[in-house]
């Protein structure tokens, strides 16, 4: 066996012997003939470091994170051309190509409660360790699809949406036309996935459909909206609704289409929180200046709530050496915003905006308030490796279901977060649409009642 250490298009470093770092992590006799392809931003470091020194100044080595928790698939058995296990329910759907697209089940090696390998309402207090494990666990099968084969049903497709309404685990068996093998890839900026391969055929048994959903797959005239935030306030998980999109079972029956899993987290993300955010206008603004502070894995997450009318803004500082920020020798910041009337636009920033947009909107619905929202984030370079988009919605919830900070003004808020944030308030301020409107807003009514005043 061999190691390939590869920066972008770069072969920095071929045929390297194995080293003492990876002897245990990847014996030769486990999978005897392939070459483990590490693609690494930081090739020269890794070589130095194996995964013991921290030379790349992350809290744990996310190359060896991804090579156990392989090993650790590898050692439900071997993975050959068929597979059988429960589903937790889970399916996915790939992007590229199309309106083609390869889509498929996930099923681990193994049988019994496997939903929590993808549930990620249930990850917060988890290690890193633990949900790349999840994520590694799941055996991906895939089928080319026609994107509007979700109307047109077919077995394969009908088995992936009933799969998708599905509740809790359920038997699978996987035929594969090819070993989910071959070379094994550990690139240290990629989000977690386990093996996959082409799908010959696939079966399940036991499916427990939740009844919601599945009425309102046979309601052929509810348009897709109406149907995710309709089951949403039944009580569904996020995460369900965002299967069950990708699929196609939500919607007017001819405009039912296959939705690729990362478009359909954000779609389902944007939905919920517009129909939220539309209730909250309704309610008077917070009277007070809230603030809120989290710090979890590396990751700190602030937001203030102002006592105005509804506006949004969701900003995040990458620290150099982080997976966002690699080159750069400054902490790198960004963010997008959003007024009264909302945005027409898809944010830059990318779907963390929806997420944390969602948490936000729950928030103050519960308060029965509304008000200007801006939430930051700043990244640390000891995080590991990205989880998702499910890593901020759900850290800006918990964040939110803890009492805040009272405070009359801003200025007074600023100051209390300069103990909890590392970028200084300045940056915040020279980059926040929303801080330096709402600054510019303050002077101006200090210069009217001065002005009144005289």
């Amino acid at each position: 066996m061999q190691f390939l250490f590869i920066w972008g298009s770069n072969v920095y470093w071929q045929c390297l012997p194995m080293s003492r770092w990876y002897d245990p992590l990847i014996p030769k006799a486990l999978i005897p003939g392939v070459d483990v392809r590490v693609n690494s931003r930081h090739a020269s470091l890794c070589v130095l470091c194996r995964g013991g020194r921290g030379l790349c100044g992350k809290a744990v080595c996310p190359i060896e994170l991804k090579a156990k928790a392989y090993l650790r698939v590898k050692g439900f058995g071997p993975i050959s051309t068929s597979l059988e296990g429960s589903s937790p329910p889970s399916v996915f759907v790939g992007r590229f190509g199309y309106p083609y697209v390869n889509a498929g089940p996930m099923v681990p090696p193994v049988f019994g409660e496997t939903g929590v390998m993808d549930c990620p309402e249930s990850w917060l207090a988890e290690s890193v360790d633990s949900i790349v494990n999840y994520r590694y666990s799941l055996v991906r099968g895939s089928a080319r699809l026609a994107i509007d084969s979700a109307r047109r049903g077919g077995r394969l497709v009908e088995a992936l949406q009933e799969l998708s309404m599905g509740t809790s685990p359920a038997g699978a068996a996987i035929e594969f036309l090819k070993k989910p093998a071959g070379t094994v890839s550990f690139d240290d900026n990629s989000q977690p996935f386990g093996p996959s391969a082409p799908l010959k055929s696939f079966d399940i048994s036991s499916v427990k459909v939740d009844h919601r959903i599945e009425n309102a797959y046979y309601d052929t005239d509810l348009r897709a909206g109406e149907a995710v935030t309709w089951l949403y306030d039944s009580g569904l998980r996020v995460s369900q609704l965002q299967k069950a999109f990708s699929m196609g079972v939500f919607g007017v029956q001819k405009n039912r289409r296959l939705v690729p899993t990362r478009w359909s987290i954000t779609a389902v993300d944007s939905i919920i929180s517009g129909k939220l955010i539309g209730e909250v206008k309704g309610f008077e603004t917070v009277d007070k200046y809230l603030v809120y502070a989290r710090s979890h894995q590396y990751n700190t997450f602030a937001a203030v709530l102002m006592p105005q009318k509804w506006s949004f803004e969701w900003m995040e500082a990458w620290f150099p050496g982080t997976f966002w920020n690699l080159g750069g020798p400054q902490v790198a910041v960004e963010g997008d915003y959003e007024g009264y009337s909302g945005r027409k636009t898809y944010p830059g920033i990318g779907g963390c905006y929806f997420s944390t947009r969602l948490a936000v909107a729950e928030h103050l619905r519960s308060l029965r308030r509304q008000a200007s929202a801006l939430v930051v984030r700043e990244i640390r370079p000891e995080f590991p490796l990205p989880l998702g988009v499910w890593f901020v919605r759900e850290n800006v919830r918990e964040m939110l279901r803890k009492p805040p900070a009272v405070f009359d003004d801003l200025g007074a808020c600023l100051s209390h977060l300069k103990g909890r944030l590392r970028v200084p308030v300045q940056r915040w301020i020279g980059e926040s649409t929303m801080l330096r409107d709402h600054l510019l807003q303050r002077r101006m009514d200090d210069y009217l009642r001065l002005k009144g005043a005289g």
